[in-house]
């Protein structure tokens, strides 16, 4: 059964032994969706919600309003990503040489319910959800998702240029992406 704080203490120690105790961890957790939900409630608007912060360990509640997508950035920091509702489609992006866009799609990922995906910290991704229905995840990040070290990066959708990672930015795209939710809702569609 999830318990929010037992999993936080032992995301701590997961931490602090690997990335592949933290895989197992988080894959333990959303194998039961239901117990999440039950302890963290039901999600009922798209946000950031944090479950725990500290220097060494960020447990962040993402729930992503539907059809939203967060653009191309980096974490600096290994992180572990689990799905517990919804669908989750990741883009990874490897820097390229040369004239042009300064990053290069490299592969994808979708995730369902019950999927995880390990990121090491030199991971560039963004994330989409496809579906017309919240999607919620519980991301493990191995440091201060907030204030890292060494400071992370986003990249333009559009023209792939690199900028200094926003957290304002990124809270505004998801309230911009939950305000379409709502007029939709409210319109009938």
């Amino acid at each position: 059964m999830f318990q929010k704080d037992q999993f936080i203490k032992a995301c701590g120690v997961a931490v602090a032994e690997d990335q592949k105790a933290v895989r197992e961890l988080v894959a333990e957790a959303v194998a039961d969706p239901a117990a999440i939900i039950a302890e963290l409630g039901a999600p009922t608007e798209g946000g950031v919600f944090v479950l725990h912060g500290s220097a060494d360990l960020t447990v962040i509640n993402f729930v992503w309003s539907p059809c939203m997508t967060l653009m191309p950035h980096d974490h600096n920091m290994p992180a572990c990503i689990g799905i517990y509702g919804g669908r989750e489609d990741n883009v990874f992006w490897r820097r390229r040489d040369g004239d042009g866009p300064e990053i290069e799609a490299a592969g994808a990922d979708s995730m369902g319910p019950g999927q995880v995906a390990s990121l090491g910290p030199d991971i560039i991704h963004s994330v989409a959800n496809p579906l017309t229905k919240l999607t919620a995840a519980i991301h493990v990040y191995g440091g201060d998702f907030f204030d890292p070290p060494e400071p992370r990066k986003q990249w333009d959708h559009e023209t792939l240029s690199e900028a200094p990672y926003d957290i304002n930015y990124v809270r505004e795209v998801f309230a911009q992406a939950q305000l379409r939710f709502d007029a939709g809702l409210a319109a009938g569609t």
